[in-house]
């Protein structure tokens, strides 16, 4: 099922979104400016890429496909693209077994690649993580010896001062939510579940230096939805449901204090960090509910025609202050444009951050949390990916480095390079072929040893 009900194509098999129909290698890339040396690494990115003639019902549920570009010496050395190679991929397994159990490592593997511990990951939040090899092939799933029995976000976080990966899984049954922690070594040292009243979409979280924020907001799992089979995604919003943020200490020392919040829904947490009045601080591109039915709808869910209104509408960036001292949340947007897709300096994870970057429409946008903003305008157009940002060696100020997106024009797309400082450009790769858009990459620098 890949069309609407009045025949016409569904959105996220058509323009921008249409997924490409095989994999394939090139070598040399022409670049455009000057590639800084430093910048010897790979760039991969995921995203959700249907087989040729293959149903589908959501964008969401697409096989994952990672785009890679090796970049080496001020070279564009190559750029291939392989799907990830699931037990859903090769054998066609489903994800929900003939006793309801669920079989974790037949999934998508379509949202995100990290790496940690040596090693590479391709991730789905509804299963186990796929590792996959520097030139992008397919090792295999990986659940830690055993001890992972919950699906693992897509959107893990490392602690930059320990090099901890702090993650969870969410579940459509008990226990709804798992906190895990996985040590610098790649080992998966702790467990634990965390009460909450119900299964919802629980794409994101964020660390502080001693806490986990939760983020329990009223995306709920639809079981009827789900026994249906007319869903590629069975979830929808419940105004019943409440909406609400948490704290939760680290060490275990205690429960999580939960804090009150309007209505809305977050797919992507900017940053967090404890201030010097030991209050949370929360960024965040944030949903109203009316611009979220209206998102949902017009990817695959079930729109909610009053809606309509907001379908031009996306998120906007948004800042929640929780004091443990009153309990109470206060909310505060920043900013009136539609961005998505927020990123930060990697190193700045769970701790005060100047800057951060993200995706308006054509644009890449800088936010300095001092009140101002920028914006790199990709022209008429442009379809511009989550820019990831690289820091320069030795860097003297938290801008201090590189954005790299994927910018995507009708035929074609480039691997951009901008100063972050000023976001002026520096280097355009010039891609093959046309790269859909995605959801979540990484920048992987080589090892000491130039692997």
């Amino acid at each position: 099922m890949s069309e609407h009900t009045d025949g016409s194509a569904a959105a996220w098999m058509d323009g921008p979104l249409a997924p490409v129909p095989d994999e394939t290698d090139a070598y040399n890339l022409r670049v455009t400016g000057t590639l800084p040396a430093e910048l010897t690494g790979r760039y991969f990115r995921n995203g959700p890429n249907p087989k040729p003639g293959e149903p589908s019902r959501h964008w969401f549920t697409g096989h994952g496909m990672i785009h890679g570009v090796r970049l080496r010496d001020g070279r564009a050395e190559w750029y291939r693209n392989r799907w990830v190679r699931t037990d859903a991929f090769t054998e066609g397994r489903p994800f929900v077994r003939d006793d309801l159990t669920f079989d974790r490592r037949a999934v998508q593997a379509n949202t995100h690649v990290i790496p940690h511990a040596g090693r590479i990951w391709a991730l789905v939040e509804s299963g186990f993580p796929y590792e996959v090899t520097p030139e992008l092939e397919t090792a295999g799933p990986c659940d830690f010896g055993g001890r992972l029995t919950t699906a693992m976000t897509a959107h893990p976080k490392e602690d930059p001062v320990t090099g901890d990966l702090l993650f969870f899984g969410y579940g459509v049954f008990p226990p709804y939510l798992t906190f895990h922690r996985l040590s610098a070594d790649g080992d998966l040292v702790e467990s634990r579940e965390v009460e909450v009243p119900g299964s919802t979409m629980m794409h994101d979280f964020a660390i502080t230096e001693n806490h986990v924020v939760w983020l329990d907001l009223p995306v709920v799992f639809d079981l009827d939805m789900a026994l249906s089979g007319t869903s590629g995604m069975p979830y929808r919003w419940d105004d019943g449901y409440g909406a609400r943020l948490g704290v939760m200490p680290r060490d275990g020392s205690g429960g999580v204090r939960w804090f009150e919040v309007d209505p809305c829904y977050v797919f992507h947490v900017g940053n967090a960090h404890e201030d010097a009045a030991g209050r949370i601080v929360l960024d965040a591109a944030r949903y109203r509910p009316q611009s979220f039915a209206s998102l949902w709808g017009g990817i695959g869910g079930a729109v909610d025609p009053a809606a309509e209104a907001a379908r031009s509408e996306s998120a906007h960036l948004h800042r929640w202050i929780l004091d443990p001292a009153t309990g109470k949340a206060v909310e505060q947007p920043l900013d009136d444009r539609s961005v998505e897709f927020p990123t930060h300096d990697d190193t700045r994870t769970g701790l005060e951050h100047r800057y951060l970057y993200t995706v308006g429409g054509s644009s890449i946008v800088k936010y300095d949390m001092r009140g101002a903003s920028s914006a790199h305008d990709c022209g008429p157009g442009a379809h511009v990916g989550e820019a990831i940002f690289v820091p320069a060696a030795g860097a003297r100020a938290e801008d201090d480095g590189w954005l790299l997106s994927i910018v995507s024009r009708e035929g074609g797309s480039d691997l951009l390079v901008l100063d972050a400082s000023d976001l002026s450009h520096t280097a355009t790769v010039h891609l093959p072929r046309r790269v859909p858009a995605g959801f979540h990459g990484s920048w992987i620098p080589d090892s000491p040893a130039g692997a």
